[in-house]
């Protein structure tokens, strides 16, 4: 079973994407559609969100708009109406995403982020997350373990601090949250922190300790901001939980985490609707670092298989050199490539995340993201990579000097076999082949090959 690291980005939303993409591509179909077109069309979308898990009086709203919409004589009468009922679906879905202020706030000295939540929706991972994602605003956070309770989630905290750099405060056993708070406050004055991320206790459900405790917690640290941190795959529970948050303390926006999951994604499309509540932050993975602001269009846009091509450009920004980049350019421009540059290039998207979910970012490929992560999944880019790091510099700077004999010596090497070898010297070879023809339509970006059909 693969790990959840190398799974698509928002897997809780595969199948209602899937659904969506062929309700509305049939409509894309013809020309001119006809009210009872437009009717189908949303009896299909309103099962697929029904069975996705979405509130029902959410589903109700959101296809009655839609609808009121759709059958405008302006849309029924153009030539491009799917088109334009897509745009719909795409406004209306982002509607129901976006409410309240997304705005992520660090006002104080120091700031205060609270995060609440039930055991097991990842807090204790979303403050480490957090406190990277912070770091990187030019912010000096201090973790607290704000957990008197169980000392394994004190220890997960320090744990994930040592792995990206952090400080944790931790209080001696049996220190009460009151004083844990007041001590995290003079900790953060002496080590020059500016920011302190409180991880407060939870419980496996709601009660009424759990509940007074952050009241208290929040009328005496007055957060900047008060994060409730849900678990996607929780399903409609986590509308109610979020709901019993809410009437305790001011929560200022949501952490949706485990939306790389397999459960149906719904209760993340509904839980903004039904609180009022922003979603502020999706956690899209294990790593500390796979922690992303939301933009409730470009999430619809994932869904709808329109791509995210901001998201694409940031991660890229990210993680790809530009010195690096631009010698490929000229290489490509030059049909110069060589397989050395093409594993340069296979592990700086491997630093990008899941090729299914870097692809689904891609307008008019979330198609086939679902197919190049099952490659990955089976290892075909694992053994292409082995194949290429099995090779002499020489050969993989020039791959028609692997003779016979040199081929089964790779083969051994990378622990495939001749035939995987040889596919890749004749993909590779094709490709090439391809650049040249193109010329400097290589500029464009590269996606690894190798893939068995």
């Amino acid at each position: 079973m693969p790990s959840r690291a190398g799974r698509l980005v928002a897997p809780v939303f595969d199948d209602l994407s899937e659904r969506l993409r062929g309700v509305l591509g049939r409509l894309t179909g013809h020309g001119r559609i006809s009210e009872a077109d437009v009717d189908a069309a949303m009896r299909e979308v309103r099962l697929a969100l029904l069975e996705a898990d979405v509130n029902f009086r959410v589903v109700k709203d959101f296809v009655a708009r839609v609808r009121e919409r759709a059958i405008g004589s302006e849309v029924l009468e153009s030539l491009n109406a799917g088109q334009q009922v897509i745009k719909i679906v795409h406004e209306e879905l982002t509607g129901i995403l976006g409410a309240g202020d997304r705005t992520f706030h660090l006002s104080g000295s120091p700031a205060v982020v609270m995060l609440i939540g039930l055991q097991g929706s990842g807090k204790t991972t979303s403050a480490a997350k957090l406190a990277r994602y912070i770091t990187k605003q030019g912010r000096r956070p201090l973790l607290v373990a704000a957990d008197p309770y169980r000392p394994a989630a004190a220890d997960q905290l320090q744990a994930l601090g040592k792995q990206i750099d952090m400080p944790v405060y931790r209080a001696p056993n049996g220190t009460s949250v009151p004083d844990i708070a007041r001590g995290a406050l003079t900790a953060a004055h002496t080590q020059a922190r500016d920011v302190l991320i409180l991880d407060t206790a939870g419980r496996t459900s709601i009660d009424e300790q759990m509940l007074d405790e952050i009241r208290t917690l929040s009328k005496q640290m007055r957060p900047a901001e008060t994060l409730l941190v849900v678990d996607a795959m929780a399903g409609q529970e986590s509308v109610a939980v979020a709901q019993a948050f809410v009437a305790v303390a001011p929560v200022t926006g949501i952490v949706l985490t485990k939306i790389d999951g397999d459960a149906r994604g719904g209760a993340a499309l509904s839980i903004s609707a039904v609180t009022g509540l922003p979603v502020k932050f999706l956690g899209t993975g294990e790593r500390t670092d796979a922690l992303e602001p939301f933009h409730p269009d470009r999430l619809a846009g994932r869904i709808l298989g329109m791509g995210d091509v901001l998201t694409l450009i940031e991660r890229a920004q990210e993680n790809v050199d530009q010195k690096q980049a631009e010698d490929l350019a000229r290489k490509l421009q030059r049909n110069a490539f060589t397989l050395e540059d093409f594993l340069s290039q296979m592990q700086q998207l491997k630093k990008m995340g899941p090729i299914g979910g870097l692809l689904e970012l891609i307008p008019g490929m979330g198609g086939a993201a679902k197919q190049a992560q099952e490659a990955v999944d089976r290892g075909d880019l694992t053994r292409v990579e082995a194949i290429i790091q099995s090779m002499t510099l020489e050969e993989r700077r020039d791959p028609d000097m692997l003779t016979a004999s040199r081929r089964r010596r790779i083969a051994r090497g990378s622990g495939t076999t001749l035939q995987d070898v040889n596919r890749l010297v004749k993909q590779f070879g094709e490709m090439r082949k391809l650049m040249k023809q193109f010329g400097s339509g290589g500029k464009r970006g590269m996606l690894p090959f190798g893939t068995r059909r």
